[in-house]
């Protein structure tokens, strides 16, 4: 598998140009990101690399002493329903 990158407002896999799996967040406040979109290619499904794009954002936010605003269903399924996330949720 091709290691996920991070850029301003997403994290991502590429391969060969091509966009294989996103998650994509916005600055809402200084402290705040709102994860606002995950995607896999069939080609990346049933991978669990939607888990590790979302897995690489709580990193990144814990690291920068920010908290998660879910807006994307799978994150906020993902991040309310389980208790080691909820130190970085946004109120």
């Amino acid at each position: 598998m091709t290691q996920i990158q991070q850029e301003e407002g997403r994290f991502f896999i590429d391969q060969e140009g091509v966009t294989l799996a996103e998650l994509t967040y916005t600055k809402v406040h200084e402290n705040v990101i709102d994860v606002n979109h995950t995607y896999v290619s069939d080609q990346l499904r049933g991978q669990g690399i939607a888990a590790k794009l979302l897995q690489s954002a709580v990193d990144y936010a814990r690291k920068e002493g920010k908290k998660i605003l879910p807006t994307c269903t799978y994150a906020k399924s993902k991040l309310e329903n389980n208790e080691q996330y909820q130190d970085i949720l946004a109120d």
